[in-house]
């Protein structure tokens, strides 16, 4: 993160100016654009000069091997971790990982972080001003089923300052990790809450110009996957190639 820079009007002028001129482009960008100036860092997380290609180490070429041995289901509840109930909105997150086909891919490895109801991530470097819940530590991971899904049982995480600009908030999010066929595979993104109304102000999620792309990366709620007096449900699908392919990072994101 850099130091505080600008103000939001100026930052939502530039990220208004970008969407104008990427509606009259005439292109479909379906990724975020590497380097975004309202994001004031993205400069800093993307390569600068040509890439080159290397070979993979051979273990790196082997699959990862993840089973039940390995993952226990358990580790897909984040509410059940410690001894006591953390604070906030219980929720179920599901969806299935697809192709660019719609074929199910199965016994994938996912993973998921995220900040507390507070907006509060158990990091070193996350110091700003809200507690920290004793009872969430806001990590998990399980497998796919044979038809592609998966499922957590977790707390909404809250929104949170960030240092791009003066009174920057991330909208609440969800982080995002699934491993390919191989090591060097690994695809990471965000999945987020429909309706937030900082959307229109988050620099990271304008990054993509595309709405349809932006769409992709919120969950839809779903009542008939609430429980009565005991979660709220979203369902939110990974779509891994294709066209309608879900947006990945290509560095890691605040």
């Amino acid at each position: 993160m850099t130091t505080t820079t600008g103000t939001q009007g100026a930052i939502s002028t530039e990220i208004a100016d970008i969407a104008r001129q990427y509606a009259a482009s005439g292109v479909e960008e379906f990724q975020p654009r590497l380097e975004f100036p309202p994001y004031r860092s993205s400069i800093l997380r993307h390569p600068t000069k040509d890439l080159h290609h290397a070979d993979p180490e051979e273990l790196e070429l082997l699959a990862p091997v993840f089973g039940p041995q390995d993952v226990d289901p358990i580790e897909a509840d984040l509410t059940i971790q410690h001894l006591g109930e953390p604070i906030g909105e219980r929720m179920v997150v599901t969806g299935r990982i697809v192709d660019g086909s719609g074929r199910p891919v199965a016994g994938q490895l996912v993973e998921i972080w995220q900040a507390n109801a507070g907006g509060r991530y158990i990091h070193k470097r996350d110091q700003h001003p809200s507690a920290i819940d004793p009872n969430f530590t806001g990590t998990g991971r399980c497998l796919t089923g044979a038809d592609g899904s998966y499922r957590f049982v977790t707390i909404k995480p809250g929104p949170y300052p960030w240092k791009n600009h003066h009174n920057a908030w991330r909208p609440a999010h969800i982080h995002f990790s699934l491993f390919g066929t191989d090591f060097t595979q690994r695809m990471i993104t965000q999945m987020y809450f429909p309706g937030d109304p900082l959307f229109e102000l988050d620099p990271i999620y304008q990054s993509i110009t595309d709405q349809r792309a932006r769409d992709r990366l919120v969950a839809q709620y779903d009542h008939a996957l609430t429980t009565h007096e005991w979660a709220t449900g979203y369902r939110w699908d990974i779509v891994l190639t294709g066209s309608g392919r879900t947006w990945t990072e290509t560095e890691e994101h605040a």
